[in-house]
């Protein structure tokens, strides 16, 4: 595509393309964001506000504490925690270190967190004690020989870190017993990096910032090379797309985002902390947003203008009876991503809120956000919206070759925010990559001629009925308008007669929805090969912490015979 048909559908003010250049690295980024607003919050846990100041000077000691351990720059260090204090304070320890950021679910099993910590040869490990029983049982075969243990409470007051710590322990029962010789408290590793010495790292924008993990439902978890110039540019993009909503924010108001995504995850990571310390902005910490009356519960207590979540967490806080004890009129932008925003979970959040979800798209190896929605719109489109400034987005087929607007290929997007590659797998690095330096999403869509481009599906999770295509989400989207429907998956199995057969796992609103009125919807609203011939009703989908479905599980055990 020689000309960026999109621009003309962006807000006033939003510029064709971001400076990058304007840091060096991260580390210069956060360095002004501590120095400017060391008064400000910059995060909320638990009813304790955690100022820059602080988060500056303990992430400075990490980074003076790492260095004494005799490790260097490049070497990857792995955070294995939730949403606590803790998390932005070792980001910036490590960075400020001149290492590696390898970001990891703190709900992996010993199998996966093994695979992780080998493939990016971790030395060190930041983790809470909640999961340090996961990491007991694979240590000794990984190259870690470094664990900063922490808990929910250590950054809390002296009598509430007790209560806390103890109700975690004893009375949800959420810390196995572990054996973790040699493991160093994060307070005392604090106190030690205090008496050591800093020696500030030569750090440049090509220099490797994050091995941010992807693939693991679909395959082999590989590390996306994530430089520092590819996050600042995301960063950048990020603001610059957010500001006709966000300078709505009333003068002296503090910008304050709602943290419930898990930080480990690259969009919270991203458009929550590290776009909220970019405007020295405050973050509210969701540590489990799986808890929907803990977390409306702590929103009750804040006033928030921006909110970054996926379409299963807005469908759950939209249906929950507490729903209408949080103050939402403050809120400027909703930002939908990670998976497919449902039409009917977007109206119903509109009618809820006043706040539209603005929906977008990208993927770990663009740092993540590549399309948007533009926050002025008031009404879902239906589409990831257009590419953000300094980014490119094709549709090619598969020999790589432009296909006409209007019709389906796979997403191909280019841009600052692009990855340098997969950390160590040089031949998956040149199968995703184009000549041209496009990378190729595996998800298939279509772009209109103002740029706004829909997802139709990923390659892997299209269903084929007897030669014909059918794509899960277009399935999902309508039988999620559905009275009744509260959440609903499609997948296909094995059939014995059409090769593959949709099956349909729903999950009811209304306890009397009946299979065969679902049939009956289904008739009304699909053509013959796309109507499911399996429906299951579920009392929950089975979903990754980051709120996806996980569609390979639904696709278990399902096979159509044919009589």
């Amino acid at each position: 595509m020689t000309e960026r048909i999109w621009l003309s559908s962006y807000p006033e003010g939003v510029p064709a393309d971001i400076d990058g250049a304007q840091y060096t690295s991260l580390v210069a980024l956060l360095e002004e964001s501590f120095g400017k607003y060391a008064d400000r919050t910059l995060c909320s846990f638990m009813g304790r506000d955690v100022s820059y100041a602080e988060v500056g000077e303990k992430s400075l000691a990490l980074a003076a504490y790492l260095q004494s351990l005799g490790l260097a720059k490049g070497d990857r260090v792995a955070i294995m925690m939730p949403n606590v204090p803790q998390y932005p304070a070792a980001v910036a320890g490590i960075l400020r270190a001149g290492m590696v950021v390898v970001n990891v679910n703190p709900l992996y099993t010993a199998r996966e967190l093994e695979h992780q910590l080998k493939d990016s040869g971790a030395k060190a490990i930041f983790i809470i004690e909640n999961f340090a029983a996961t990491l007991q049982k694979c240590i000794g075969a990984t190259p870690v020989k470094h664990v900063v243990l922490t808990t929910m409470g250590d950054q809390l007051s002296w009598l509430k870190g007790l209560i806390v710590n103890t109700v975690v322990r004893k009375v949800k029962k959420l810390v196995p017993a572990f054996s973790l010789p040699g493991a160093v408290h994060f307070n005392d590793a604090v106190s030690k990096g205090k008496g050591a010495a800093f020696k500030a790292a030569s750090i440049g924008p090509d220099d490797l910032a994050v091995l941010q993990y992807t693939g693991g439902t679909t395959g082999v978890a590989k590390g996306a090379m994530l430089l520092h110039r590819n996050l600042i540019a995301n960063v950048l993009q990020s603001e610059a797309w957010n500001n006709p909503a966000m300078k709505r924010v009333p003068a002296g108001e503090q910008s304050t985002s709602v943290c419930a995504l898990p930080l480990y995850h690259i969009f919270a990571f991203t458009v929550n902390m590290m776009l909220g310390m970019r405007n020295g902005g405050k973050m509210i910490l969701i540590p489990n947003p799986r808890d929907l009356p803990g977390t409306l519960k702590e929103l009750s207590k804040h006033t928030f203008h921006s909110f970054p979540a996926v379409n299963t967490l807005f469908n759950g806080l939209a249906n929950h009876p507490d729903f209408g004890t949080v103050n939402w009129k403050n809120l400027k932008v909703s930002l939908g991503g990670g998976t497919a925003v449902q039409g009917a979970v977007a109206r119903l959040w509109l009618e809820k809120t006043g706040c539209p979800i603005c929906e977008g798209y990208g993927l770990s190896e663009t740092s993540p956000s590549a399309t948007c929605n533009p926050v002025t719109s008031r009404e879902f489109s239906g589409t990831i919206g257009v590419p953000i400034p300094s980014t490119w987005v094709k549709i090619i087929d598969d020999d790589g070759h432009d296909v006409p607007l209007g019709q389906p290929g796979e997403i191909a997007i280019k841009g600052p925010q692009v990855m340098a590659g997969y950390w160590q797998r040089p031949d998956d690095t040149a199968q995703v990559m184009t000549s041209d330096g496009y990378f190729k999403s595996g998800d298939i869509g279509v772009m209109d001629e103002r740029g706004f481009t829909k997802i139709v599906d990923r390659k892997k999770d299209m269903i084929l009925v007897s030669g014909f295509n059918v794509y899960p989400n277009e399935i999902e989207e309508v039988v999620a308008s559905m009275p009744g429907v509260l959440e609903v998956a499609a997948v296909g199995v094995p059939d014995d007669k059409t090769g593959e057969a949709v099956k349909l796992v729903v999950v009811k609103k209304d306890p009397g929805l009946t299979e065969e009125a679902v049939r009956q919807f289904c008739h009304d609203n699909f053509t013959g090969y796309k109507r499911p011939r399996v429906i299951e009703f579920r009392t929950e989908l089975p979903k990754t912490n980051v709120g996806k479905v996980l569609r390979r599980e639904l696709r278990q055990k399902s096979v159509v015979k044919v009589d």
